[in-house]
């Protein structure tokens, strides 16, 4: 009598796995596996001073509006700014107009909250004739605290897509020449 109850529960167990297994097979094809994110950056040159800047995009489509933010973190910064540039690859084709673009006090979002500007830094911007570089002189040099700051674009993506890396360099209080701060490589699909 004790075998027909073992065997019984093992053939239930038996059983439940055959009802369970096809359901765990058939999850990924119904779920759009093509929108997850990886985990991954590339780098092109691991061997340099490469410095990893923390950056959001809220678009990824090519020619879609896309408003982009490049982050200067506290982490990211070793004293007051005095001048921030921002260099753009010659391939990322699009056109740059100074009313879309900003630099401001940044709330970084997360899980629950949204990126977005607090306030506002007054700045003169210059656009380098072929758009490849952006240079920024704030009225006041940006603090050296705990608060983010970011360099806002509003544009629309390219029409190709691709890697894009963005290189970020400072002038620090007190010194004649700017400094490298970091990359941030962006995806258009």
């Amino acid at each position: 009598m004790f075998r027909i109850k073992k065997s019984f529960s093992l053939n239930f167990k038996k059983f439940k796995f055959l009802l369970i297994t096809p359901i765990f097979f058939l999850v990924p094809v119904f779920t759009n596996i093509s929108e997850s994110k990886a985990g991954l950056e590339f780098q092109w040159d691991q061997d340099s001073g490469y410095r990893r800047l923390k950056w959001f995009q809220k678009e990824n489509q090519r020619k879609f509006r896309n408003t982009i933010y490049f982050f200067l973190r506290p982490s990211d910064r070793k004293d007051e700014i005095l001048k921030v540039n921002l260099a753009i690859p010659k391939s990322f084709k699009t056109k740059l107009k100074k009313s879309n673009i900003s630099l401001c006090k940044v709330k970084i979002g997360g899980f629950e909250t949204r990126t977005k500007c607090i306030d506002n830094i007054p700045a003169d911007i210059e656009i380098k004739e072929d758009n490849t570089s952006l240079v920024f002189y704030p009225y006041r040099p940006i603090p050296f605290n705990k608060d983010s700051y970011a360099i806002v674009l509003k544009v629309f993506n390219p029409r190709k897509s691709g890697l894009y890396q963005f290189h970020s360099y400072g002038q620090y209080v007190g010194k004649s020449v700017s400094s490298y701060l970091g990359s941030a490589t962006i995806v258009i699909d």
